[in-house]
């Protein structure tokens, strides 16, 4: 496989870096016993960032590595089809 620079990588991980921040909070919260409400707030800001950060590195995939206007080649369908059953 072919290896690409993705300019969008550096933003993806700052994204998962916040989800890791969120998912270390929630297992602080579970340990501390706080309310499930604010618990449950904290999981879906991680859940979020996580979703934003897959939904980037796909779309980011789908442009760089398999637009016809930036592949070497015709764009490979199998791995257009096999990356978007992630979405």
């Amino acid at each position: 496989m072919t290896q690409h620079k993705h300019e969008s990588h550096p933003q993806i991980h700052a994204r998962l870096k916040r989800a890791h921040g969120h998912l270390a909070r929630v297992i602080s919260m579970l340990e501390d016993q706080e309310p499930c409400t604010d618990i449950a707030q904290q999981l879906f800001a991680v859940e979020k960032a996580i979703t934003n950060a897959k939904r980037a590195l796909i779309h980011d995939h789908i442009d760089r590595c398999l637009s016809p206007t930036t592949a070497t080649k015709d764009p490979d369908v199998e791995d257009f089809k096999t990356i978007t059953k992630y979405l």
